[in-house]
């Protein structure tokens, strides 16, 4: 059991990210958005011209990335928020979500190899704890995770949200034929003791709350002010 550790899974646009950046502010824990380390790699390959077919490639190519946790906050912050994912010695940039890296992101995460890579990065991240959110976070990185949250949301609100997010309208189709993508990769399937959140009637607080009185259930220790053991 890693007593520490919230998993959060769910489609691009159902809130997860949102969702995951709240918890761990809260909860003073790091934050892990796996889907960035996905997409460094293939920005990595893009940069290298490496085949994102070339399986053994990406393998090797991974091994030279630099997968950390920092303080989120600036470092003349008297109190900077909780760590988050850093690469190679920096914050994750916008160029992680360009649309060559959409384009390319789920042929490089389809290999077994990758992905088996990746939890092993993974898991060391969140060895200390953290919350952590991606597609199969729940299921196969941590599936001993105490706190397991797997958000869905309606096509057309996702898609909402990403058009407000990113300010185009091409991006709704791009969140489809990314569904389509990943679900041949990585099928989205809920861990069997998954608390499900449907976040397309909930606010951002509304979620937020919802998953606390989660973590108040199965995690009360987490929360703050917590006089538990």
């Amino acid at each position: 059991m890693t007593p520490r550790l919230i998993a959060i899974d769910g489609a691009a646009g159902s809130g997860k990210s949102t969702l995951a950046r709240l918890l761990a502010m809260t909860l003073g824990l790091p934050y892990v958005n796996t889907g960035a380390m996905y997409r460094a790699l293939t920005l990595a390959a893009l940069r290298e011209e490496v085949d994102v077919e070339d399986e053994d490639a990406l393998v090797r190519l991974m091994e030279t990335l630099d997968f950390t946790l920092r303080p989120a906050g600036r470092p003349e912050e008297p109190q900077p928020n909780p760590r988050e994912l850093w690469i190679d010695g920096a914050p994750p940039s916008d160029e992680l979500e360009s649309a060559e890296i959409e384009a390319n992101v789920s042929a490089v995460a389809r290999h077994p190899g990758v992905r088996a890579a990746m939890r092993a990065a993974q898991r060391a991240l969140g060895e200390g704890g953290a919350v952590m959110e991606g597609r199969d976070i729940g299921t196969a990185v941590f599936p001993d995770a105490p706190v397991k949250l797997f958000l869905v949301a309606a096509p057309q609100e996702r898609a909402g949200r990403r058009v407000e997010e990113r300010g185009s309208q091409e991006v709704a189709g791009a969140l489809l034929e990314r569904d389509r993508r990943d679900a041949l990769v990585n099928p989205l399937v809920p861990a069997e003791d998954a608390v499900v959140i449907d976040t397309s009637d909930l606010d951002v607080d509304g979620t937020l709350g919802v998953a606390l009185a989660v973590v108040a259930e199965r995690a009360p220790d987490l929360l703050p002010g917590s006089t538990q053991p």
